[in-house]
């Protein structure tokens, strides 16, 4: 299998997490001794990143960090986020937003980092990637 898979935060969060999900963390140690080809994007990085860091997750924080070392990481760049700004009015005018309107969109951010590789999202929430492939964890 050649796919690219994006770890979105909700997946990534229950990896990293303390109190991790174990059916998602085993699920994920699996895949990767199958040899999927996880991303791991610096939007995701930084939503989980931050809530670790304001409940001083030290722990938590070691595994994000060794997973930033093994996994393939992907940068925002600046056609990133003109990608991003555009897919966010997109949604909005076809009435399908994934945010707040004052909000900075993480998912559109994603949902741009994976176009640019033409990945796919892994999430427990599919509806909040209108314009990329998403699947939940299970469906892989």
């Amino acid at each position: 299998m050649n796919d690219l898979f994006l770890l979105d935060a909700n997946v990534l969060s229950k990896i990293v997490y303390p109190k991790r999900n174990d059916d998602i963390y085993l699920w994920f140690k699996e895949k990767l001794d199958e040899e999927i080809l996880f991303i791991l994007t610096e939007i995701s990085d930084y939503e989980v990143r931050r809530g670790l860091l304001h409940k001083d997750l030290k722990n938590a924080i070691k595994r994000l960090d060794s997973l930033k070392e093994t996994l393939i990481y992907l940068p925002i760049t600046t056609d990133v986020m003109l990608k991003s700004a555009e897919l966010w009015a997109e949604s909005r005018k076809q009435g399908i937003p994934t945010s707040g309107l004052k909000e900075l969109d993480c998912d559109i951010i994603l949902s741009s980092l994976c176009l640019s590789i033409n990945g796919i999202i892994i999430t427990e929430n599919t509806r909040h990637f209108n314009f990329v492939k998403a699947l939940n964890y299970k469906d892989i």
